[in-house]
């Protein structure tokens, strides 16, 4: 009985004293080495380029170099991977975006990992705009006009995306189900092929992000129906949404934001979102996100958590209704 109560206490003492050291460490972070900010594709991508833009200005605020470092592979697998094995001593963060959700329903590697248990989410940091863009010869001008060509002669149309999986494939295939249409998906690889198609007539229509059809757009070249998002974009005011064109509950918003792996101390997330909310509050910061298409936001983890379970349960529903499997 003395042995096991001496293990007891000897136990409820050594848990004390991690939690202790735990609780020292987060009030001292970050103190001794630069914090990882981990992209799971590749540079130049919206995501390497908002971490980078956001990265600059924290690690002043917080007094330590923070270091983008990319890990592409696997659809972005890999590097998410990695950070949800990763310490939880607040060195190791990830940028990731609305892609980390549509993988979780789409990709049989990112079984490996929870998409949303395995991260505490920080805050997302901005929103970017996807939009249902046609070639300039599409007989319709907006989105009722693109439901009654593809009622009239189901199976005629057709939408193009950036490959099977994508985040552009699955928001197709949403905006097919909640319209209640019959259209064809034609996958190719990546944005400036997909763009490619467009311009040259070889598909009809398209769910891409507003910066990679931006130039042609104000060019003339093509033509935008609709923006996927809940309420207008900033980028794009005088476009009307898909759900206020005649498609209730259409919302595809683009995001970035930061998470750390799961068992972060908290006061570690609080610190980086208090740190966040006054870089995003900076114009320059504010200008530089909207060069790439996207708005600055600034969420509260809790909020950000939310999105993240909203997401990867949507994703899945259109998913299983479309007949996909991931791959």
């Amino acid at each position: 009985m003395k042995r096991t109560i001496v293990a007891a206490v000897t136990g409820l003492c050594a848990a004390g004293f991690i939690i202790g050291n735990l609780s020292t460490a987060a009030a001292e972070w970050p103190n001794d080495r630069p914090i990882h900010l981990i992209v799971a594709f590749g540079a130049g991508g919206g995501t390497d380029i908002a971490a980078r833009i956001v990265a600059d200005p924290l690690s002043k605020l917080l007094n330590q170099s923070i270091v983008v470092e990319n890990k592409p592979g696997g659809g972005g697998t890999i590097g998410t991977e990695y950070v949800a094995r990763a310490d939880k001593d607040g060195y190791t963060a990830s940028m990731i975006s609305t892609g980390h959700t549509v993988g979780a329903a789409m990709l049989k590697a990112a079984s490996r990992y929870d998409a949303v248990k395995d991260f505490a989410p920080v805050a997302v940091v901005a929103n970017s705009t996807f939009v249902v863009v046609a070639n300039k010869n599409f007989a319709a001008n907006d989105i009722k006009g693109l439901i009654a060509l593809a009622k009239a002669s189901p199976g005629k149309l057709n939408f193009a995306s950036v490959g099977v999986g994508s985040t552009q494939h699955i928001a197709g295939e949403l905006l097919v189900q909640k319209a209640g249409i019959d259209v064809k998906h034609i996958p190719y690889r990546g944005s400036p092929a997909l763009v490619a198609a467009l311009l040259a007539n070889q598909v009809d229509y398209a769910v891409e992000t507003f910066q990679a059809v931006q130039g042609q757009v104000l060019a003339g070249k093509l033509k935008l129906l609709a923006v996927g998002s809940a309420t207008r974009s900033p980028n794009a005011p005088d476009v009307p949404t898909v759900a206020e064109s005649g498609v209730p509950g259409y919302n595809v918003s683009g995001w970035y934001g930061w998470v750390y792996p799961a068992g972060v101390p908290q006061a570690i997330i609080d610190k980086t979102n208090a740190a966040l909310k006054k870089v995003l509050a900076e114009p320059d910061i504010r200008e530089k996100l909207s060069k790439i298409g996207a708005v600055a936001s600034m969420s509260t983890p809790a909020e950000f958590h939310a999105i993240l379970a909203d997401d990867v349960a949507k994703w899945i529903a259109v998913r299983d209704k479309a007949g996909l499997t991931a791959k």
